[in-house]
């Protein structure tokens, strides 16, 4: 019994060693029938993507507000990076030119706590884990399965021939089977290459915004200050004038009770000072309004962020005279719009693929057994390998709905990528000329201011030695505020202006220009 039991195992032992073999033999005839089809497949593997253009426009060299030496800065150069090669910044830390400490950590705090800035982070992560994904859909993709189950078969009852139900015994079957399995589907026709263009180029469009996210923010952080010290500015101003209308209505009230000056003149000085009294009160009412909207730029609830009265506003940078069009190259903003085009791109050779079959290649591999102890055991394997080709005959025209879809974003693309280049030449011209103006006008305010106070002195030492009645005074007291008021708004107008161009510009103006023999200028960014 027990050399039955020998032998049974040695047949079973050579069995598994023939059926091992079998394998390895068929593995080592296909395999090998199979690389040059994979290689000619590979080799013939194209894109359907039409060739990438940036959108032409027609800039000038120089903006038409600067000077004329700008045109030796060169003229408008197209993003070059068909491959995403340039990468667009912004400088650090240029609100520094303003030279104001409060501005320099208010930066700071709202880089920390911004949540726009922080909204786009969150996008820009989004968009590289779709690139990511892309890039996972080139590569083959690999499994396991593993199952087991038990179940009774040829159970139930049945007539005999006398009518009754007869009982029949069936029979309980197990069945485990453990497994692996591959796919890899060839990228024949740019599918999916140009599915990872096409999110490359969206993630660094995301990357872009980002940079015009912080850039917006740190613009808006130095504008809202500016305006909220324009508003103390007010304030303090307002504050001194109510003092001095203060005294001269005690001074005609104290002539009107000695007979010298009429009750007229009373109600005047009365509603002068009350006016100016709800002046201030809606000065402070726009301080307090700013402070909430600086709060908020930082992440900060209103609450939990106050900010010491100074009144003092800063003095602009000079604003250069040679500011050429070719900085608007450096604007993450217009980067981000050409980048989007370069997708949209991209998404016409996917849409195009569809129309041409899809090759996969499957493989697997695995044990099956109705017992489990005996499941790991050559003549329990089996494997398949082989390619699926799917092409899909008839779809109703969804697929050149969808080819005429992705044309269709192309333009939509291009059309933004000009309108937003044509808007930031827009806003740099505007700036350049409000910058260039209201550097004049407030020379001229200044000088307008100097002579209403002294229109109003001389006022008040004649009404006071009672040669002009006191609508004389009333009326250069009212030229002094509307002249202070004027240059203080001139003054913000002027930061406004300022900082806008300098956010147009991505925040930096300054250039070098290098210009070799024979050669045509080039610019140099900072």
């Amino acid at each position: 019994m027990q050399a039955l039991f020998l032998n049974q195992k040695g047949i079973q032992a050579n069995l598994d060693k023939r059926q091992q073999l079998i394998f390895e033999k068929r593995s080592v005839m296909v395999l090998p029938r199979l690389l040059p089809v994979v290689a000619a497949v590979l080799l013939s593997a194209c894109s359907l993507q039409p060739v990438y253009k940036v959108p032409a426009m027609d800039v000038p060299v120089q903006f038409k507000e600067a000077t004329p030496q700008a045109a030796a800065f060169g003229v408008w150069q197209p993003a070059q990076n068909g491959a995403g090669s340039r990468v667009v910044t912004v400088p650090e830390q240029w609100w520094t030119v303003y030279g104001d400490t409060t501005l320099n950590q208010l930066q700071d705090e709202a880089a920390a706590g911004n949540p726009g800035v922080a909204q786009a982070v969150a996008r820009l992560r989004s968009a590289q884990a779709a690139v990511a994904s892309s890039r996972a859909a080139q590569l083959p993709t690999l499994g396991t399965t593993g199952s087991g189950s038990r179940a009774l078969t040829g159970g139930g009852t049945y007539s005999n021939t006398n009518g009754d139900n007869v009982a029949r015994s069936g029979s309980i079957n197990n069945n485990f089977s453990l497994g692996l399995n591959a796919s890899w589907e060839l990228d024949l026709w740019g599918k999916l290459s140009g599915a990872v263009d096409a999110n490359q180029a969206a993630a660094q469009a995301s990357s872009d915004d980002l940079a015009a996210a912080r850039l917006s923010t740190q613009a808006s952080v130095a504008q809202t200050y500016f305006s909220l010290r324009a508003a103390e500015a007010q304030m303090q101003f307002l504050q001194e004038t109510l003092n001095n209308y203060e005294q001269s209505l005690k001074l005609t009230q104290n002539r009107y009770g000695a007979g010298v000056a009429s009750s007229a003149d009373v109600a005047q000085a009365l509603s002068q000072y009350k006016s100016t009294q709800a002046s201030l009160i809606e000065a402070q009412t726009t301080r307090a309004q700013l402070e909430h909207a600086l709060a908020a730029l930082l992440g900060k609830a209103p609450a939990a962020f106050s900010l010491p009265v100074t009144g003092l506003l800063p003095e602009p940078p000079v604003v250069p005279e040679m500011l050429a069009s070719t900085l608007l190259e450096q604007r993450p903003d217009i980067a981000a719009a050409e980048r989007r085009v370069y997708a949209a791109n991209a998404q016409i050779g996917v849409a195009r693929a569809a129309y041409f079959p899809s090759l996969t290649l499957s493989a697997g591999a695995g044990y099956r057994n109705s017992v489990l102890s005996d499941l790991l055991s050559a003549p329990n394997l089996f494997w398949s390998l082989g390619p699926a080709l799917a092409m899909t005959l008839f779809d109703g025209g969804a697929r050149s709905a969808a080819v005429e879809s992705a044309r269709a974003s192309l333009d939509l693309a291009g059309a933004t990528y000009k309108q937003t280049v044509i808007t930031a030449l827009q806003e740099v011209e505007d700036n350049l000329v409000a910058a260039s103006n209201l550097t004049q006008e407030q020379q001229v305010q200044t000088e307008a201011l100097a002579a209403a106070q002294k229109s109003l002195t001389v006022a008040n030492n004649q009404y006071k030695a009672g040669i002009v009645a006191y609508l004389n005074v009333l009326s250069a007291q009212t030229t002094v505020l509307s002249a202070q008021n004027s240059l203080i708004s001139v003054q913000s107008r002027r930061l406004t202006a300022v900082n806008t161009l300098l956010k147009n510009v991505a925040g930096r103006w300054q250039t070098e220009v290098k210009v070799a023999a024979g050669a045509k200028p080039v610019v140099v960014q900072d």
